[in-house]
């Protein structure tokens, strides 16, 4: 029986749908102190690493300002203009012990696979955890949607602050044991950040794997075990990448496993959304033996995976490694039409406080308004288009909560969501 070509080409894209993969690639970095740490060029090095992996999700730690966040996010969108980044936020959890506030965490990401659809602080006896909701960007999110809980730490460092450690991590489980937070055991989490733990028994990573807890976090690549200067470990390792002062941060070579992505139990065996087995990776880490307590970019860490080029820029910019790892999901990530993908960016992400930053490519744009929508369709604000790089929009009065962004009299571009907040 001969099929007439419109079915055929329905039955072809409806297998395509059905068997789909999409993969997002996640990073973890600690910045050390950037920008405030010298040498001021060091951006540089940052935007070759992100030329070169182009991760969906940037997770980091030790960002010190907001001018530090718009400068990565900058680099980040001359890569793809689809980055966008979270709601920068001030520390608090150290007001009580001297309001010091210089380290700050953070994600970046591909706009076009998620969206953020909130983000929340919880404190701590030292440092933030920072909570990130973000819904994968799929045709399927109005039936089923996907949404990842991103949290990003920082831990209190040294061997001797093992009980901080462990007071910060209840901090976090309390917050996922309340039922107000609406967390389950079918939740999809991952925890980055710089743990600063020595050894898979110290009660802080314990505690993240006790399966009492609501969330059970795991080690993707169950590596268990002492990581402290322990060279059967040495590919896991992610500090230092120096022996040398004169940069900043730590100085004793490669010889500690202190960087993690964590993920929730479900998601190594879950259908839906799923750790990619095998993608974890220390980047600019090549398992030479001979890298023990060496510098990264030394011939001693030489070998087939990362090449020079990647490891002097890793260790020009930080006493850190990052680690990487693959996500994937069975459903199908929406299509925005090529002719309008890149047609308007939110420059700081869609949790907007006061101003509306927007960047329009005026060349794929006929149109000389932006209305901004509530969510019953109602036209609240119309924001005259000129011919500025980045249009600002003073949202300072506007009532928090969602809206909607158009062009005049373009309904073919699919709106794009903000939230605003107080």
């Amino acid at each position: 029986m001969n099929l007439p070509k419109s079915v055929f080409i329905f039955l072809f894209l409806l297998c395509t749908i059905s068997y789909s993969q999409e993969t997002f690639k996640v990073m973890f970095y600690n910045l050390l102190n950037f920008p405030t740490q010298e040498p001021a060029n060091r951006i540089q090095h940052l935007d070759f690493i992100l030329n070169d992996y182009q991760p969906d999700l940037f997770m980091v730690c030790e960002l010190n300002s907001q001018d530090g966040a718009n400068s990565i996010l900058a680099t980040m969108q001359d890569i793809n203009p689809n980055y966008s980044m979270a709601n920068f936020v001030l520390n608090s959890s150290d007001d009580g012990i001297g309001n010091q506030n210089d380290l700050q965490n953070l994600i970046f990401y591909d706009s076009s696979k998620f969206v953020l659809e909130s983000q929340d602080q919880i404190t701590s006896i030292f440092r933030d955890f920072n909570r990130y909701s973000l819904k994968l960007n799929t045709l399927e999110q109005s039936t089923n949607p996907l949404v990842l809980e991103v949290f990003v730490c920082h831990l209190k460092a040294t061997d001797e602050d093992e009980n901080l450690r462990l007071q910060m991590v209840n901090d976090l489980q309390s917050y996922l044991n309340n039922p107000s937070n609406n967390f389950d055991s079918d939740s999809y989490v991952i925890l980055a950040g710089d743990l600063n733990l020595y050894s898979s028994s110290e009660p802080a990573f314990q505690e993240l794997l006790d399966n009492s807890n609501i969330v059970t976090f795991v080690d993707p690549i169950n590596r268990m075990g002492s990581w402290h200067t322990n060279i059967n470990y040495l590919d896991v390792f992610t500090q230092s990448t120096r022996t040398t002062t004169s940069l900043g941060g730590a100085s004793g070579g490669f010889d500690d496993r202190f960087d993690f992505i964590m993920t929730s139990d479900n998601m190594l065996t879950d259908s839906q959304l799923y750790y990619v087995n095998g993608s974890y990776k220390t980047y600019g880490n090549n398992n030479n033996p001979s890298c023990f307590n060496r510098e990264i970019n030394s011939i001693n860490c030489s070998g087939t995976e990362y090449s020079l080029s990647q490891r002097n820029a890793l260790y020009n910019f930080s006493d850190h490694l990052p680690v990487t790892l693959a996500l994937q999901t069975n459903q199908t990530l929406g299509i925005v039409p090529i002719e309008h993908q890149n047609s308007m960016l939110l420059i700081n992400g869609n949790l907007i406080e006061n101003e509306l930053s927007i960047k329009v490519n005026f060349e794929l744009i006929s149109s000389n308004y932006i209305i901004i929508y509530n969510t019953l369709g109602q036209k609240v604000r119309t924001i005259a288009i000129d011919q500025s790089s980045i249009i600002r929009e003073d949202l300072s009065t506007l009532s928090s909560g969602l809206y909607y962004l158009m062009f005049e009299n373009d309904q073919s571009l699919k709106p794009i969501k903000f939230i605003k907040v107080n």
